[in-house]
C-alpha cells in the first residue's frame, strides 16, 4: 500500500466511488420511478447529465472541494 503504483490505482477507485456516492445522494438513483429497462436507462442518462451539470457549475463558480471526513480514531492519533 506504500508503493506509488498501488496509490495511483486506489486514487482511481476512490474517484469512481465518489462519483457513485454523488449520484446516489444527489439524484437518488438507487430507486427508479419507472418500470421497464428503457425508461430506467433514460433516467440514468438524465442523472448522469445532472451530475455533469452540477460538477460544471461547481468548477465554473470555483466552489472548493469538500474535505474528506476524518474518523474519530484518526483524530485521536493526530492529536497524540
Amino acid at each position: 500500500q506504500l508503493t506509488d503504483q498501488w496509490q495511483q490505482r486506489y486514487n482511481i477507485r476512490a474517484g469512481v466511488e465518489g462519483t457513485i456516492s454523488q449520484a446516489i445522494r444527489r439524484t437518488r438513483i438507487r430507486r427508479t420511478r419507472y418500470t421497464g429497462l428503457p425508461k430506467t436507462h433514460l433516467g440514468h442518462i438524465f442523472a448522469a447529465t445532472a451530475i455533469n451539470i452540477i460538477r460544471l457549475d461547481a468548477w465554473l463558480s470555483e466552489t472548493p472541494l469538500g474535505q474528506t471526513r476524518t474518523s474519530y480514531l484518526a483524530r485521536l492519533q493526530l492529536a497524540a
